[in-house]
C-alpha cells in the first residue's frame, strides 16, 4: 500500500508465456497488494506459467475476445476486489515493472487520477526499438488528438497506465471497444471527465517477445483513434452524444 490506498496490478496476458516470469518478478511486491492476469485464449503455456508463479487471481477467457475485452476483465475484477489504485502492465516486459512506484505514489497522493507511461518523453522510443512507421504515426495521431481533445500529452497510445480506481469506475469503460482502440477510449472518457492526467518518462523495450500488431491493424487503429477524438469534439460542442462519454447506469 501506499498512503493506505490498496495496489492491483493487472496483466492482460496473451501469449506471454516467455516473458511473464520475467515481467512478475520486477512487480514490487512491499507496495503491490494484488496481482491479476487474466489470459485472452492463449495457444502457449501462459496459464501454466501464471500458476507456477503463484499469481494468486487468474481469469480465463475460454475464447480469444479482444484486448480491450481482456483489461475489462481485469479492471472489472481489481474493482470487485477494492483496489484503490489499478496498474496495467503489460506481461510481455515491453515496459519496465520498476516504474510502477512512482506512478502509484503520483495516484496515492492525490496529484493525479491517471499517469501515463510516455515512450516519447525521455527520447527512448526509437532507442528501444520501436519501428520507424509506429513512431512517426504515433506523433501524427498525438498532435491531432491533442488538437481536437484540447489536451497536452505526449502520447496516447502507451500500454502502461495507473489509475484512481474509484475514477476509472465512474465512467463506462465496458462500453469500449474489445480491440485494440479501447486504450485509447479510456483515455478520452477520462479527458472526457476533466481528470487530472500525469505522464512519466518509460523506457520501452521491442524485442521478438514484445506484443505488436501488424501493419494493416495498426491502419485500422489509426482511423479508429482519429474517430475517438472527432467524437470527443463533436459531443464537446454539443453537437453529438456517444455512448462511451456517458455514465455507467
Amino acid at each position: 500500500m501506499l498512503n493506505n490506498k490498496k495496489i492491483i496490478v493487472v496483466l492482460p496476458a496473451y501469449n506471454a508465456e516467455k516473458t511473464l516470469m520475467k515481467t512478475y518478478r520486477e512487480i514490487p511486491t512491499d507496495i503491490v497488494d494484488e496481482v491479476i492476469l487474466t489470459d485472452d485464449c492463449s495457444n502457449d503455456k501462459t496459464l501454466e506459467v501464471a500458476k507456477q508463479l503463484g499469481i494468486k487471481h487468474i481469469l480465463k477467457h475460454d475464447k480469444n475476445l479482444g484486448y480491450g475485452a481482456n483489461q475489462k476483465s481485469c479492471y472489472s475484477k481489481a474493482i470487485d476486489l477494492q483496489g484503490d489504485i489499478i496498474v496495467m502492465l503489460h506481461p510481455d516486459y515491453q515496459y519496465s515493472p520498476k516504474l510502477i512506484p512512482a506512478m502509484c505514489e503520483l495516484v496515492a497522493n492525490n496529484t493525479y487520477d491517471l499517469v501515463l507511461g510516455s515512450r516519447i518523453l525521455g527520447k527512448g522510443a526509437l532507442k528501444g526499438g520501436m519501428p520507424v512507421y509506429k513512431f512517426v504515426s504515433n506523433r501524427i495521431l498525438t498532435f491531432v488528438q491533442n488538437v481536437l481533445m484540447h489536451q497536452e500529452l505526449s502520447e496516447y497510445h502507451t500500454g502502461y497506465r495507473c489509475y484512481n480506481a474509484q475514477f476509472l469506475n465512474s465512467i463506462a469503460f465496458n462500453t469500449d471497444s474489445d480491440d485494440f482502440i479501447f486504450d485509447n477510449e479510456i483515455i478520452a472518457q477520462f479527458c472526457f471527465n476533466n481528470a487530472r492526467i500525469g505522464e512519466i518518462s518509460c523506457p520501452t523495450k521491442y524485442d521478438e517477445n514484445s506484443s505488436s500488431i501488424n501493419f494493416t491493424r495498426s491502419v485500422i487503429y489509426g482511423f479508429g483513434v482519429l474517430g475517438v477524438s472527432i467524437k470527443y469534439f463533436l459531443q464537446k460542442l454539443g453537437l453529438g452524444s456517444f455512448k462511451i462519454f456517458k455514465h455507467p447506469s
